[in-house]
């Protein structure tokens, strides 16, 4: 009798500890909330929860998960349950840090970009990655190292939306064991060494006197070929009309 009055007590007395969460509200959840997940370490003494719109709540009972609760009014057992992530299936958009990448044709250049994802597996979202931020990014910054790797300056500059959708790609299939996915990957900035834009404007110049040249020279030929026109058309006419007077002599 005396260890049940003590186990009594002690339930007792947790049980008013955790009365003071005893609303659930999104205030509660938002305090702690990162960009793409919330891990929500304390214990929610609460039977009715309403989650919110576009997003998915992991619980889980004794430590192990249980379900996830959708969006609208929820139950849950008190003491046993907890929220313990709270995933956003809103679509986000992270920065890509600059970073240095090598073309096929060995130019150092500095990119950077955004990407955009969401989360399509909140489970996997939660428990399948640490950091699910941080591993995007690296994934992101490791696909764009490797996609630009594949192709020439040029291309970088001509197929930039090709090079888009493969680094896309490649993100979602190493990311599809995260319950994230992908939606679209922008690349923003190109900044190339100072000795590769000398290089580059030489060229654009080279290129704008060599056009300037072939122009002018079709302009001399269109000339001369006028010229000639012109000089051919007269002696037509002079010949004409010196075979009209003789004719017009002839018959007078």
């Amino acid at each position: 009798m005396f260890a049940l009055r003590s186990v009594a007590r002690s339930l007792t007395k947790r049980h008013n500890s955790l009365n003071k969460f005893q609303i659930l509200t999104n205030r509660d959840i938002n305090v702690h909330k990162t960009l793409v997940r919330l891990r929500h370490t304390a214990r929610i003494n609460t039977i009715v929860v309403f989650v919110p719109q576009q997003e998915s709540w992991i619980i889980e009972r004794m430590g192990r998960f249980n379900k996830m609760l959708e969006p609208g009014l929820n139950i849950l057992l008190p003491i046993v349950d907890s929220v313990s992530y709270v995933q956003s299936l809103k679509e986000i958009a992270i920065d890509i840090p600059q970073q240095s990448a090598v073309s096929a044709d060995n130019v150092t250049l500095n990119i950077d970009g955004v990407l955009y994802l969401r989360v399509v597996d909140p489970y996997k979202a939660s428990y399948g990655v640490e950091d699910p931020e941080f591993a995007i990014t690296q994934l992101a910054q490791t696909t764009m190292r490797s996609e630009i790797g594949k192709i020439t300056l040029d291309s970088v500059f001509k197929e930039r939306e090709s090079l888009n959708i493969a680094i896309v790609e490649s993100i979602n299939t190493a990311s599809q064991s995260w319950g994230l996915k992908c939606m679209r990957y922008e690349i923003r900035d190109i900044s190339l060494p100072t000795r590769v834009q000398d290089a580059m404007q030489m060229q654009v110049e080279a290129e704008r006197k060599k056009r300037a040249a072939v122009l002018e020279s079709e302009g001399r030929r269109e000339a001369e070929i006028n010229i000639a026109e012109g000089m051919k058309r007269s002696r037509i006419l002079a010949s004409e009309a010196i075979k009209t007077e003789q004719i017009n002599s002839a018959e007078g």
